[in-house]
């Protein structure tokens, strides 16, 4: 009695396991490297089993809906930015402002990302300005670098021209509100952004 072969499984559901493995988002070298061919890719974007998040950039439709798909795009397209400011203070629950943009850090020096989507505020830090106070959020099973709580007031209250006063004020009682205080770790990022006078008042006045 022949035994029945199983039936060899198409190119695409190959394609779709290899997505999986990789929690439904391959940028293109990584799926030349799972073995999909450029002409199998582009067959499922334009069969729309795959979206074109970004360039270069593709994700499983059928995957679980990111919970965080802009702060998750940037981590993947630009690994070595920093979410800060306004996204950063979003992130923390620090403002009742909801970006348009996806503000980031990088490196002063750096060359300037260009991406289709999402829109993004590019700030150039330098130094420890740039370097400290990351922390590194799972999200999506993607990692992202945001700056902590007490680096984003010093970088909003360093910002105050460009996003104003007001906002910086906001994020601070919010973060006394809402957080434990750790006034050491926030005069310290204050030394490292040169706004320990202007912050002090405000900090002082709230404390």
């Amino acid at each position: 009695m022949k035994k029945n072969k199983k039936k060899p499984r198409n190119k695409f559901e190959q394609a779709k396991d290899a997505f999986r493995r990789s929690h439904g988002i391959l940028r293109t070298g990584e799926a030349l490297e799972a073995g999909i061919h450029p002409r199998t890719l582009y067959t499922m974007r334009d069969e729309g089993i795959v979206e074109q998040m970004n360039r270069g950039l593709f994700r499983l439709v059928d995957a679980s809906p990111l919970g965080n798909p802009d702060l998750v795009n940037i981590a993947l397209k630009i690994p070595n930015a920093v979410i800060c400011l306004v996204s950063a203070l979003a992130f923390h629950n620090m403002t009742t402002q909801v970006p348009h943009d996806v503000y980031i850090a990088i490196q002063k020096g750096s060359m300037e990302p260009r991406l289709q989507y999402p829109p993004v505020q590019v700030y150039e830090f330098g130094g420890e300005a740039f370097t400290s106070g990351i922390e590194t959020h799972k999200l999506d099973n993607v990692t992202v670098r945001i700056y902590c709580p007490e680096k984003t007031l010093a970088d909003c209250f360093k910002y105050r021209n460009k996003l104003g006063l007001d906002m910086a004020i906001e994020a601070l009682k919010l973060y006394v509100e809402n957080r434990k205080v750790k006034v050491d770790e926030i005069m310290r990022f204050a030394r490292i952004c040169r706004v320990t006078r202007i912050m002090r008042p405000y900090l002082e006045a709230i404390l």
